[in-house]
């Protein structure tokens, strides 16, 4: 299904349909790429996660058939614990860095926004005063 723009010879007419018609186009295929991104992190976390268990699972089954005492004192276990929460903590940190970052991200992209249409209309202004002052109006 195509659109279908009008035709005009106005170089900014044509300059705005165009222009509105590749970011209705990046708009369209943004969602796509979050999805294929978000497809692509739970597969390489699966991976992951299935690479270490499978190593942890070999390892076991070779220290049991050769007969390897794996027991450990309670201070690594506890060691072991308290390290993998350590980590589990300053991963939590993490995010709320990294999204603190990206909301302060979008913010000042929506302030930028903002300020350039401002700053557009202050443009607006100023070329209507000047063209005012050199253009004799019609009576």
């Amino acid at each position: 299904m195509s659109k279908t723009t009008p035709e005009t010879k106005e170089i900014y007419a044509t300059y705005k349909q165009n222009i509105d018609k590749f970011f209705d186009d990046i708009e369209k295929s943004a969602p796509q790429y979050l999805q294929s991104i978000t497809n692509l992190q739970q597969e390489y976390t699966s991976s992951w996660r299935n690479t270490i268990e499978s190593a942890i699972s070999l390892q076991q089954e070779f220290t049991t058939k050769a007969g390897i005492n794996t027991s450990v004192p309670v201070a690594v276990i506890k060691a072991v614990n308290d390290v993998t929460e350590e980590v589990i903590k300053a991963r939590a940190v993490q995010n709320k860095v990294v999204l603190a970052a990206i909301d302060a991200t979008r913010q000042n992209i929506k302030t930028f926004n903002e300020n350039a249409k401002a700053f557009a209309g202050l443009n607006e202004n100023l070329y209507q005063s000047w063209i005012s002052a050199w253009i004799p109006t019609r009576s």
